[in-house]
């Protein structure tokens, strides 16, 4: 089946919660993640809450990278997607699992988009 994307939703349990609100860590493990996978960041926005958490977004020119930190519950929910390249989001699901030292990971794949002889012509024209 041809698609236009693939879209990862990481649900991450049983994270260091240290590291789930530290937003230079954080912000430096998405951009690490995304130049692992050869990825073109376009654009980020990151956000320190208080008392607690981080949420953050990388803009890249495949689509985006996010993330959102509950460190009181040690978990993170964070998504990838991107067109293109179907393996892209599977590493830098791997990247940021590691990253986080989260022990109990969820993944969910889904394909996004046209399916059939369009996305085809339409790939093609790329």
């Amino acid at each position: 089946m041809n698609v236009l994307g693939t879209h990862v939703l990481l649900e991450l349990r049983d994270c260091d919660p240290e590291l789930l609100d530290d937003l230079d860590y954080i912000r430096e493990e998405l951009l690490t993640a995304a130049a692992q996978v050869g990825a073109h960041v376009v654009g980020e926005s990151f956000h320190q809450f208080a008392p607690q958490g981080v949420t953050g977004i990388l803009s890249i020119a495949e689509s985006h990278i996010s993330i959102h930190t509950w460190p009181e519950l040690g978990y993170a929910a964070a998504d990838i997607f991107t067109c293109g390249d179907q393996t892209m989001p599977e590493q830098a699901t791997e990247s940021i699992v590691a990253a986080l030292r989260c022990r109990n990971p969820q993944v969910t794949r889904i394909r996004r988009g046209l399916s059939g002889t369009r996305v085809a012509e339409l790939q093609a024209t790329l």
